[in-house]
């Protein structure tokens, strides 16, 4: 039993934030500056009352009725959130009652951010390729614009809310769909993109909700997500390449033989970067963050689709999927599309 990407849709909010409205709020960032170094025009952002299990609900709803698969025939539900409904119970259960998935079926959330897709897709095949699921359900979803202090723009001009839902399936094949995988994971960079206040360790306060001015005209609080892009953008230049030459290595792929580099869509500097550093030709990295932003662990499987939509991914082409982030937590793998698969 092999595992394989079946299909993938995905679900924005209908809220836009443009880069003209921000540029209205913070007029020392004119557009054409806030579009340069983020390549983003617009971000969607979820409503007041709309959380993560929404945006997921509607990605996997958009699956259903494609047609690849119905709620019955899921085996498992995995649910990769950091901003979940509740600390319990585990939004995944919530997931399966409202999508009318059987009761006899898993379900667990898992807390990443940036890799959390790649690492889905590593539990997915477990999974699968252990013959305890055929099929599995996994949701990526996030709404950090609930993280967000308003005048911060270093954040603000960065990311957006997605749902993003992927079917994996196992099937008789004496061909690998997926993998190897490499994973990566360094503790000593969580205070570099982090919500300092409102777990355990530090709950929320009367106290952690005071904004502070916080360099380069930015405001946050305790409460809000922190994030040092000088830190980020250093740990992504130094590790990223050592990850994919790690890939390479194990899979004994070359890199002039992968069809399509499929990043964590982070900013379109920071990717850019990454792309001249590995030596990749323009036309085979993708770029899918423009009308979206950075939408965390959604931004893999939204590239993805847009680059099958397009026509840029096809049929037996192989694909590198690498995520990256907060954490620090990194992960890639290598992804093919089957000939007949449905998307």
């Amino acid at each position: 039993m092999k595992a394989r990407i079946n299909s993938i849709e995905y679900y924005l909010p209908e809220e836009v934030v443009s880069s003209a409205q921000l540029a209205q709020e913070f007029p020392d960032w004119p557009v054409e500056k806030i579009e340069a170094k983020t390549g983003i025009r617009q971000r969607h952002v979820a409503r007041q009352d709309e959380c993560s299990s929404d945006l997921g609900f509607e990605a996997a709803r958009k699956l259903f009725e494609s047609g690849a698969c119905r709620p019955d025939q899921i085996d498992f539900v995995l649910f990769c959130t950091q901003t979940p409904d509740f600390f319990l119970p585990t939004t995944a259960c919530l997931l399966q009652h409202r999508l009318d998935i059987p009761t006899s079926a898993g379900a667990l959330d898992f807390n990443l951010g940036c890799s959390g897709f790649v690492y889905g897709l590593s539990l997915a095949q477990g999974l699968i390729e252990t013959q305890q699921a055929r099929r599995v359900l996994l949701i990526t979803a996030e709404t950090y614009s609930k993280l967000l202090h308003p005048l911060d723009k270093s954040v603000r001009t960065i990311f957006g809310d997605a749902g993003a839902a992927t079917l994996m399936e196992g099937v008789e094949s004496g061909d690998n769909f997926l993998g190897p995988f490499v994973f990566g994971t360094d503790g000593s960079g969580a205070k570099n993109l982090i919500v300092p206040a409102g777990g355990m360790r530090c709950p929320r306060t009367a106290e952690s909700a005071v904004a502070v001015e916080a360099g380069s005209g930015n405001w946050r609080a305790r409460d809000n997500l922190h994030m040092d892009g000088a830190k980020i953008f250093e740990f992504t230049l130094k590790t990223v390449p050592l990850c994919v030459s790690r890939l390479l290595e194990k899979s004994g792929a070359r890199i002039e033989a992968i069809d399509r580099f499929i990043f964590h869509q982070a900013n379109q500097f920071m990717l850019e970067h990454l792309r001249k550093k590995l030596a990749i030709r323009p036309e085979r990295f993708s770029l899918a963050l423009r009308d979206c932003g950075n939408t965390v662990c959604a931004s893999i499987p939204i590239a993805m689709k847009d680059d099958r939509d397009a026509g840029r991914f096809g049929a037996n082409h192989t694909a590198m999927l690498v995520g990256f982030g907060v954490g620090y937590s990194w992960a890639a793998t290598l992804a093919r599309w089957p000939g007949e698969v449905l998307m």
